[in-house]
């Protein structure tokens, strides 16, 4: 065969290759696992469980983007150091994800430390002998203040469809915390199924609820230095180098071949680390229930 034929085979074989990614939706849709682990979707589930479901995704990339290119000029006006502007731009533009992920984290928390009350307050109302539904809605109004709004939506959709399941669903996707799936899936199976078991399966659930968030608020708070020491590590060295690249020849030497390697080496350093400390000193997530 020619060198041109060999060319068209080796160009026809990497495009094959790379079809997938390029055209994920020929042959059929994208499968369900496919659009939760794409990267926008996990994106737009982690605003959810923030409680910005109404901002999309799409939207925070266009910000972390224009925050980027702000902080790389005003970095490279103030300290003609490309490398450090280019790096001042990416910390920037991880800068709201960042925000976002400790807005969810903290909403979570909030949320583990709510939920037992709730389920006290369905066992109450079932036991005095309200159905599921009403039980649910009435959380509306004597739950606990921060999953207020949350059953408030879903006693609208109950009033709207008049089908429970629809209306679980419509919940889980609004709080979208992994607590809130493991009591809307318990709620599911014991309507389905059906019994008088309901009750004692809701307290149960209740008093393990306590036990978990308590074990994890003490094991959080031992585990709380280790989070400060990565923020104080990662932020000292970049201080010190600011202070540094006021100095000319400092910034005629970190604009050199070699100065802007050590820079690029000692940001990739700096993330790989503080992401290290940070899965050190901090709980895992819980996963969610059938997300």
């Amino acid at each position: 065969m020619t060198a041109a034929a060999w060319g068209v085979v080796l160009g026809a074989g990497l495009v094959l290759v790379a079809s997938p990614w390029l055209w994920p939706g020929v042959g059929g849709a994208a499968s369900p696992r496919a659009r939760r682990t794409s990267p926008l979707a996990r994106l737009a589930e982690l605003m959810s469980q923030a409680g910005l479901s109404r901002v999309s995704a799409p939207t925070v990339l266009v910000v972390s983007g224009l925050l980027a290119v702000v902080a790389g000029v005003l970095v490279l006006a103030l300290v003609p150091v490309a490398a450090l502007a280019g790096a001042a731009a990416v910390a920037t533009a991880l800068l709201p994800l960042a925000l976002i992920s400790a807005r969810a984290r903290a909403r979570r928390r909030a949320m583990r430390a709510v939920w037992p009350d709730a389920v006290d307050h369905l066992v109450a109302g079932l036991r005095s002998g309200q159905a599921l539904p009403d039980a649910l809605v009435a959380l509306a109004e004597g739950g606990p203040v921060p999953l207020r709004p949350a059953f408030a939506s879903l006693a609208s959709d109950l009033a709207a469809t008049g089908r429970l399941g629809v209306a679980l669903d419509a919940l889980k996707q609004r709080l979208a915390d992994p607590v809130a799936d493991r009591v809307i899936e318990t709620l599911r199976v014991a309507r389905e199924v059906g019994g008088t078991e309901l009750p004692a399966v809701l307290r149960a659930l209740a008093a393990h609820l306590r036990a978990d968030a308590a074990l994890r608020s003490e094991v959080e708070a031992r585990q709380s230095w280790v989070v400060s020491a990565a923020r104080l590590g990662v932020a000292a060295p970049w201080l010190v180098l600011l202070l540094l690249a006021a100095r000319p020849e400092a910034v005629r030497a970190y604009n050199s071949p070699a100065g802007a390697v050590l820079l690029v080496a000692g940001f990739v350093v700096t993330v790989i680390a503080y992401r290290v400390m940070i899965a050190v000193g901090r709980l895992p997530e819980e996963r969610r229930w059938f997300a």
